[in-house]
């Protein structure tokens, strides 16, 4: 099996290079076109026949070296060059040119052929001097120019404007506020208030008086975010969580949070996980309770980033009333909770005209002793749906009670593991078969049961079956 090439997107200074362009046909205009603007010298070699190449030679853009194209002017030309691109027609004669430039330790790029090259081009939005890549490691070419598309869509038109005088007001601002960290949360809050838009207009003085305002009342005490990271799902986080997983400077983040969700947050913030299994918690509630007040009061900015929703069986009104309490500044970003996101991503609804009027949400985690401390008669109705969080452990002394307090053992019941992620599976029984099927397919947190005739009415959406 052929070993996947790794890229690393990296942006590469060319105003001080010089850049060899192998070919003379449209491809190589092509490449022409990404290179005009930013490296100030440019030779191509090759018989010439496209149009933009010929215009760029006869204006004196770019040099055309005349001599025939062979690997003797290649190894010529190749020791003063930056980056080459091999865009001739000839198959063969691109991979003896990238031969000879990874001799010459020279970056290579043969056109529609990455095997053999050192780099490839993205997609690329230009807002220079803001320049967004695209890049599928050449697996999906088509995937990257669509993915372009719809960035590209979302962008304002004065985006360059914004760059540039963000650009402009570096220096004095850097000797107007030494501390690196209170410089960042200007920014950011510039960005994110209304200087922004007068900079994207282009009505530079509101802006720099705006910028002013912002630099004087950044707040120099620091604050908490409790951010629900929803059920599993990166695409189902709210924009508002987005932002603060970039803004923040400390991330304390729990067992529910898969790798896809952390992967979107800010790379530089530090990251402290105080996960919390079944009986091994790595740091105890009030153990976490201290560390969020001890961050703030340092002045970070911590987001405490919970699966599903903060103030749903996540303790995160215990979490704010201790900062609270502290007179630390506290806000509460809710997420999509377990059940409504693994009912949806299992096609199951939570309500039903036909025969669930009401959803109740009960947690399945034990009392230190073992038992679970439930309104039984309150929960052992038909005509509703319960939403069993946190159930696994204790499922067979769950259904029982169900069972005994009124519940028939056929009664619908379902568990969703791992809901809205990609592993997903949905497990479909009834109270008296949920507890031994759970086991005979081990199954594992996180996972959410769903009780009630509502699991009848399921539907499979585009998750494994089971």
């Amino acid at each position: 099996m052929t070993q996947e090439a790794t890229y690393l997107p990296i942006a590469l200074r060319l105003d001080d290079a010089r850049a060899l362009v192998v070919g003379g046909g449209q491809v190589a205009g092509n490449k022409l076109r990404l290179l005009l603007e930013r490296c100030p010298d440019i030779t191509v070699c090759g018989v010439l026949s496209d149009p933009e190449i010929l215009q760029a030679v006869e204006t004196g853009r770019i040099r055309h070296d005349t001599r025939p194209l062979d690997l003797t002017l290649i190894r010529t030309l190749l020791p003063d060059m930056r980056l080459v691109f091999a865009a001739t027609e000839d198959e063969d004669f691109n991979r003896e040119v990238a031969a000879e430039a990874r001799k010459a330790g020279v970056n290579i790029c043969v056109v529609d052929d990455p095997a053999p090259s050192t780099f490839i081009t993205p997609a690329i939005i230009d807002r220079t001097p803001v320049q967004i890549a695209i890049s599928t490691n050449g697996a999906a070419p088509v995937l990257a120019r669509r993915l372009r598309t719809q960035i590209e869509a979302l962008l304002p038109d004065g985006l360059s404007r914004l760059a540039r005088f963000m650009q402009a007001q570096r220096g004095w601002i850097r000797q107007a506020q030494p501390d690196t960290q209170i410089r960042r949360r200007a920014w950011e809050n510039f960005v994110d208030g209304i200087g922004a838009e007068c900079a994207l207009r282009g009505e530079d003085e509101a802006a720099r008086a705006s910028l002013e305002a912002t630099l004087k009342g950044v707040p120099r005490e620091g604050e908490v975010w409790l951010v629900g990271a929803g059920p599993g799902d990166p695409d189902l986080l709210t924009l508002a969580a987005l932002r603060l997983m970039q803004n923040a400077d400390t991330v304390l983040y729990d067992q529910l949070v898969p790798a896809a969700i952390m992967d979107r947050v800010r790379r530089d913030a530090e990251r402290v996980f105080v996960g919390k299994k079944r009986s091994n918690h790595s740091l105890p509630q009030d153990g976490i309770n201290e560390e969020l007040i001890r961050r703030a009061k340092a002045g970070q900015r911590v987001l405490r980033l919970k699966g599903g929703d903060p103030f749903i069986f996540g303790r995160g009104g215990e979490e704010m009333e201790a900062l609270v309490d502290a007179g630390i500044t506290v806000r509460v970003i809710p997420g999509i909770t377990a059940a409504s996101g693994c009912g949806a991503a299992a096609g199951i609804p939570l309500t039903h005209r036909d025969c669930a009027q009401s959803c109740v949400f009960v947690t399945g985690h034990a009392r230190a002793d073992g038992t679970l401390n439930l309104d039984w008669p309150s929960l052992a109705k038909k005509g509703q749906t319960l939403a069993i969080y946190m159930g696994l452990a204790p499922m067979a002394d769950l259904c029982a009670q169900l069972q005994a307090h009124g519940l028939p053992p056929d009664w619908p019941a379902a568990v969703i593991e791992h809901g809205t992620r990609h592993d997903q599976r949905v497990h479909v029984a009834t109270l008296a078969t949920l507890p031994a099927l759970i086991l005979e397919r081990r199954v594992a947190s996180p996972a959410l049961t769903l009780v009630g005739e509502v699991v009848t009415h399921r539907r499979s959406i585009h998750h494994q079956e089971t």
